[in-house]
């Protein structure tokens, strides 16, 4: 009888997991009866279990396909799954080992105080780690370990598994479940199945996911880590098990490679010796228009039937944050709109079609579009989130409701019709597939026709519509940098601010290999206001009182204008930058944001009837920050962004 070939590299990671999540059971399951004299024993074994896991997620990561003696099929979604399952055993041997630093602490102080051990203690032992066998898989692995690794092998060897359609979908319900698509739901099945179906490596839209950049998953594998806090909710009926921490808010928390102002800088050409965005028109003396692949307004209509939090959360912020996304990496900043609602209906968000006036910028639901990415699979992702504070812990988070991703391009490479896109809402993360908002809405639904579609009509849905632009609007979004996503209430600001950048970068160098520093406080801190809507909504305020005042002549010359803006925003924006009496800004907090509101219209006020700031900035009433020389000197070299694929 022929002996078994060796197992791949693969196969022996995944053989170490199956052991480790066997013995981690077996743990837990001591642990649930055990006297209190084997706890101290019982934590080292946790102890050591939790080394054994890190060291094989260190080995899973120095895995390459190379490595394989066999083709295997979907290779790297394999390896992150199999991550996926280590980083749940991690957490469950975190959770066990709290339980047992609890009740220690619990018997220590019993035995101080020479009280007999309480049995309702032993009992609340029990409950929890019954409560942790809960959330986790169950033991029983339906097969003999023979039988699977059989079939892993048949499975890993076969070249016809690549990618196609499933026949059913499973939503993973409890820690080390995976998102999965057979027939049954019961593990067994789901090991019979695998050899005649193949996982879909797709968006919900059917965009193919490649492998992720480590930035991108990283905000994927903390959103795993971190699950806790949501499956608690969600098991206390506070949000629908199909909520998330919010992906994009995430990756905003990262630094500013995802920001506005990260994208509102120059960037530079392959060689690195010119700006490839911002090019220089001798012969109107301004910088040039560059068309762009993506170019166009999208606005943000509705938000239909979105599910209500509990009481026990207070919800501070409703809204929507888009980026450029083609089912891999992001590929432009993340924009944010806030959401509007009304108590009569909660489940109804709105967004401001056109901001004017006094409205914040932060409500403006139409957003210019930009970009030049060649991706064939490139899309708007949008992730409908909600800010919020638990009521019984005081704990604030960001989770995700929901998203929907549209995408720009047909198969053929044409652009996607202009018209009104009703997109039904996914649950989970944008990496995951086939998970709803709220599955509660599909078991209530019966059998028949009729019953579905009633269903359907209940299910979320995000309404946006593509706009295509004019000739007129055309040219406008064209003096922008060619990736970029904004409220279209202050583009004007941010075309002074490049006009600006060009007369500074490409004109008024003496020297164009200089890279020294360029004394320029606009240069210097604007792009900090794009990071803060209320300061943009300060400078466009201002700008607007001041360009009433001018007249028909004035506003056609584009030299007077600029040196107009110049002098406005020396009067309004820059001083508040570094004034003491502004509170820092700070996402979703009514007080702050309120508090903020007031020192700007005040000094807005203040500096409109002095007829300008200087009066206020010598007064003794307001104080500033130490001066810097971040506050004039602009470092184009070091702030313009490098060739870089991702972005």
């Amino acid at each position: 009888m022929t002996g078994r070939r060796a197992r791949s590299p693969l196969q022996r990671v995944q053989r170490q997991s199956r052991e480790l999540r066997a013995q981690v059971e077996a743990l837990r399951g001591e642990g649930a009866d055990a006297a209190v004299g084997r706890r101290a024993a019982l934590r080292q074994r946790c102890f050591q279990l939790q080394k054994l896991v890190d060291e094989n997620i260190n080995t899973l990561h120095s895995l390459k396909k190379a490595d394989e003696p066999a083709p295997v099929g979907n290779y790297n979604q394999r390896k992150e799954e199999e991550e996926k399952l280590l980083l749940k055993l991690s957490q469950q041997l975190q959770k066990f080992c709290h339980i047992l630093d609890q009740d220690n602490v619990a018997t220590n102080d019993t035995v101080s105080e020479g009280r007999q051990k309480d049995p309702q203690r032993e009992d609340k032992v029990k409950e929890e780690a019954e409560s942790a066998d809960d959330n986790g898989e169950s033991s029983e692995e339906g097969e003999s370990e023979e039988t699977d690794e059989e079939d892993e092998d048949k499975l890993l060897d076969d070249p016809d598994v690549k990618e196609c359609i499933a026949v059913g979908n499973f939503n993973a319900q409890q820690d080390g479940d995976l998102t999965f698509t057979v027939h049954n739901e019961d593990e067994e099945n789901q090991e019979e199945s695998d050899e005649h179906i193949e996982v879909v490596d797709e968006t919900a839209d059917g965009t193919e996911i490649r492998k992720r950049t480590d930035s991108h998953w990283s905000a994927v594998r903390k959103a795993i880590t971190e699950s806790d806090t949501v499956e608690i909710l969600a098991t206390m009926g506070a949000v629908p098990t199909g909520f998330r921490l919010s992906t994009l808010s995430q990756l905003l928390e990262e630094g500013n490679q995802f920001r506005a102002s990260y994208f509102l800088q120059p960037k530079l050409t392959p060689s690195q010796l010119a700006f490839k965005d911002l090019v220089w028109d001798s012969e109107k003396n301004t910088i040039c228009p560059i068309p762009t692949r993506v170019s166009l307004i999208v606005t943000l209509c509705s938000c239909k039937t979105i599910p209500l939090p509990a009481a026990s959360i207070q919800v501070l912020s409703r809204h929507v944050r888009l980026c450029l996304f083609d089912g891999n990496r992001v590929l432009s900043n993340i924009h944010t709109v806030r959401a509007t609602w009304q108590p009569k209906n909660p489940q109804m968000w709105t967004f401001s079609p056109r901001v004017t006036g006094i409205l914040p910028s932060l409500l403006d639901g139409d957003c210019f579009v930009r970009s030049n990415s060649l991706s064939s699979d490139i899309g708007l992702l949008l992730e409908l989130g909600i800010t919020y504070i638990r009521n019984s812990t005081g704990e604030r988070r960001e989770l995700s409701c929901g998203w929907a991703f549209q995408k720009l391009f047909t198969s053929d490479g044409m652009p996607v019709p202009s018209k009104m896109y009703e997109l039904l809402l996914n649950g989970g993360t944008p990496y995951e597939r086939g998970v709803e908002v709220d599955p509660s809405l599909s078991r209530r639904a019966g059998s028949g026709v009729f019953h579905q579609l009633i269903s359907l009509k209940k299910q979320p849905v995000l309404v946006v519509k593509l706009r295509s632009l004019s000739t007129q609007s055309k040219d406008i979004l064209n003096l922008l940098p060619e990736t970029l996503i904004g409220s279209m209430c202050y583009i004007h600001l941010l075309i002074f601010y490049r006009q600006i950048l060009g007369d500074a970068l490409l004109r008024d160098r003496i020297n164009m290999q200089s890279a020294e520093l360029i004394c320029n406080p606009i240069l210097a801190t604007f792009p900090q206001l794009v990071d803060q809507p209320d300061l943009m909504d300060a400078l466009r305020s201002a700008w607007a009182d001041r360009e009433r005042t001018l007249k028909r002549s004035e506003k056609r010359d584009r030299e007077f204008l600029k040196s107009v803006f110049i002098l406005v925003y020396h009067d309004s924006a820059f001083p508040l930058l570094r004034s003491t009496l502004l509170p820092s800004y700070k996402w979703a907090e009514e007080e702050s944001e309120a508090s903020r509101w007031r020192v700007i219209a005040d000094f807005l006020r203040k500096s409109q009837e002095k007829d300008g700031a200087l009066q206020s900035l010598l007064s003794a009433e307001n104080t500033h920050t130490a001066f810097d020389i971040s506050e004039l000197a602009y470092d184009f070299l070091g702030e313009t962004r490098k060739n870089n694929p991702t972005v």
